[in-house]
């Protein structure tokens, strides 16, 4: 611009200030409250045009602009960088006990440093597993930041800092005089969200480079290195958790401190809390524990403070841990163990699934000793071997998952996994597809997959039949009591006597329990059948079209390919099995037992422990749901099925396309997600009446 388009110096420096004000506004929006207000290819333009002006006019180029995030030339080394107050660490509480032991000492030592102990409160957050930082500024702009180090002294990583878009470089501004103090320390946890996580170690594997044993070491790991453009490559971010020194201290309390740094442009997080009572303390800090497997980032515990910042001064610390602090913790839910092998499980369609057995290592306080590892293909993408040292994950309460070897500990006795030629339970040769990710044993009458399908039709989704659970069917199989799921209704009191734990009532019970399972709805038994591809929501859909096991027996390929929700390729998977005769003879065997073969109009399909109606069969149809939280009465299996059941769709993730957020206790992160995008929020209560075609008339937002 300048002389050359005929703009003056003045001109040509507002515009400047202009893009870059613009672009800041707009990295707030995308990297802090995550709601942006322009497409990419808006924002685009904008940095395009400041890179372009600040290249003709490199006199006008400032430190804090957004073009200078990309990095620089390698470092040699890091420098030292002193804080300007202490980064201190906390004593840690393992269990509500110690919490307690922490609160009774916090609260006598309140009374007699003279504060009203009435008047006490808590500030919690959760406690980020990453890297922690101290950014110092400068009337507003962004000049140093360090490392923890020793507490005292950091690693001058200011070059890395400036490269995560979601760290201010110069703070928002603010019309309220003394508002920005001269100096102030901005304390926060540099770390690696989880899907960047993963994202990151599948590149390295592909690339030959040694895997990142957990999210935490991945964003130390990138944050120190001595080549800024690495880092810049990484997808790191901040959470900001209060000050160090401040100059001419304006604040009281630690929520004033964090909202001061929210509306000073900084990233927050937005599910601190408060707390009088040490019950809503450990209440809080038990909610989190239970929900952290819903954040997209780890956090191995709780901070709690005293709120009061007068408090914490008078409290003071016992050597470099504050009296008026500590760290709830939680239990780890990633570790490290030996892959001893891997095995086979046949599942009820015939797939092979593999499987790890570990050397029992404690993760999420439970002991671990397999883990699901999904198939061939992802074995050989996070290049597997038996022997390996081995990253393990277990959050909540999802199945332990081995997540990536530790390469750098290889010995060379490890040994790569093949998949087997035939089926480890009927020597049948296996067969893959064109296209499909499954290996499979293609024999029928394989052991395996008649147990496999016996487990299915007896599960609590399908037919729920009490006291025969897992281990019941397989005894029963294995007995020659039962070959498929016909043979339940076959069974007779002096069959089941005999079987180990088994007394009188117990075996009157289970009968009553399979003779009661033959009232389930004509959806339940279909989806019981276990046809491959066929769900409770294609279970419900194929219900709605066809009404009678004889209906849905007749139906042609064509015929069910037009339903709304099926595909040619589960129509012609339906009919593929109906076409079946040891299928045909299954069904047959089952109408004759007494089981439902249709739907009636007095009890609507589906309908059954999650109260749903199909009066409206399409009350929730193309509506996109996501859970979060505990609810009252529903487990998330059930209140999926719930949904799915009137036509609805169950996602993992928040989006501007979620239609409904359902929150039970102790939400996450997404409730404040759910907030900022708009969505609805609904209870259990909201939930069953917009899923029976009704408003929803408990709404919690």
């Amino acid at each position: 611009m300048g002389e050359a388009t005929g703009h003056t110096e003045d001109e040509t420096a507002r515009r400047l200030d202009e893009l870059r004000a613009q672009i800041r506004h707009h990295d707030h929006r995308y990297y802090v409250l995550d709601s942006p207000e322009i497409a990419d290819t808006e924002y685009d333009s904008l940095f395009r045009e400041l890179r372009a002006l600040e290249e003709a006019h490199p006199e006008h180029v400032t430190a804090d602009s957004p073009t200078r995030r990309v990095g620089g030339e390698p470092l040699a080394a890091f420098g030292e960088v002193r804080h300007l107050e202490p980064m201190l660490s906390l004593a840690n509480a393992k269990d509500p006990g110690e919490l307690a032991a922490w609160h009774t000492r916090v609260m006598k030592l309140v009374g007699e440093a003279g504060f009203d102990q009435e008047a006490v409160r808590f500030s919690m957050e959760p406690k980020i597993d990453g890297l922690a930082v101290s950014l110092r500024y400068n009337a507003g702009r962004f000049v140093a930041g360090a490392t923890w180090g020793n507490g005292i002294v950091g690693e001058d990583v200011t070059r890395n800092l400036r490269t995560i878009a979601a760290l201010p470089l110069a703070m928002r501004p603010t019309l309220e005089p003394g508002v920005i103090p001269a100096v102030v320390e901005v304390r926060g946890e540099v770390y690696l969200p989880l899907a960047a996580f993963a994202q990151l170690n599948e590149q390295r594997i592909a690339a030959g480079e040694s895997t990142f044993a957990n999210p935490r070491n991945s964003a130390a790991g990138s944050l120190r290195q001595l080549d800024p453009q690495v880092t810049a490559a990484r997808p790191l971010s901040v959470w900001i958790y209060g000050v160090g020194y401040v100059e001419d201290d304006p604040f009281t309390g630690q929520s004033q401190v964090l909202s001061w740094l929210r509306d000073r442009g900084f990233r927050v997080n937005p599910d601190v809390r408060t707390a009088t009572t040490l019950d809503e303390l450990t209440g809080a800090c038990r909610g989190w524990e239970v929900r952290r497997a819903d954040l997209d980032y780890d956090i191995d515990g709780v901070v709690v403070k005293l709120d009061d910042r007068r408090m914490q001064a008078a409290l003071g610390s016992v050597g470099r841990d504050p009296r008026w602090a500590v760290a709830y913790k939680f239990a780890p839910t990633t570790a490290q163990t030996r892959l001893i092998k891997i095995g086979i499980n046949v599942g009820r369609t015939g797939t092979l699934n593999p499987f790890a057995v570990l050397e029992p290592v404690l993760v999420g306080g439970v002991t671990v000793g397999l883990a699901t590892l999904h198939n061939e293909d992802d074995i050989r993408r996070k290049d597997l071997r038996e022997g390996d040292v081995v990253i393990v994950q277990r959050a909540g309460d999802v199945i332990p998952q081995v997540v990536a070897p530790l390469t750098d500990l290889r010995t060379g006795a490890e040994h790569e996994f093949r998949m087997p030629a035939e089926c480890p339970s009927c020597g049948t040769p296996v067969v893959r597809a064109l296209g499909e990710v499954a290996i499979r044993c293609p024999n029928p009458e394989c052991p395996a997959k008649l147990v496999e399908a016996l487990k299915h039709f007896v599960g609590r989704p399908a037919m729920d039949i009490d006291g025969v659970g897992e281990r019941l069917a397989q005894r029963l199989f294995e007995l020659g009591l039962v070959r498929d799921p016909a043979d339940l209704y076959r069974l007779r009191y002096e069959d089941l006597m005999p079987l180990d734990g088994f007394q009188d009532r117990a075996a009157r019970n289970v009968l009553a329990a399979i003779e009661v399972s033959k009232l389930r709805s004509f959806e339940r038994v279909v989806f019981a059948l276990g046809i491959p591809h066929v769900g409770g929501q294609v279970a419900g859909w194929l219900v709605e079209r066809f009404p009678s096991m004889e209906t849905v027996r007749a139906a042609t390929v064509e015929e069910m390919g037009q339903v709304e929700g099926i595909g040619p390729i589960i129509a012609e998977t339906v009919a593929a099995w109906f076409a079946e005769p040891r299928n045909l003879d299954l069904v047959d065997r089952l109408g004759a037992a007494g089981v439902r073969m249709e739907a009636e109009g007095g009890e609507a399909p589906g309908a059954g422990e999650a109260g749903v109606s199909r009066r409206d069969p399409g009350s929730l149809s193309g509506k996109t749901f996501v859970l979060t939280g505990t609810l009252a009465t529903l487990t998330r299996e059930e209140a999926s099925a719930l949904i799915e059941a009137a036509g609805g769709r169950v996602t993992g993730s928040m989006s501007g396309k979620t239609d409904y957020l359902v929150a039970g206790e102790s939400p996450g992160s997404k409730l404040g997600k759910a907030e900022k995008l708009g969505v609805p929020v609904l209870d259990e209560d909201g939930l069953r009446e917009l899923a029976a075609g009704r408003s929803a008339g408990c709404p919690l937002g």
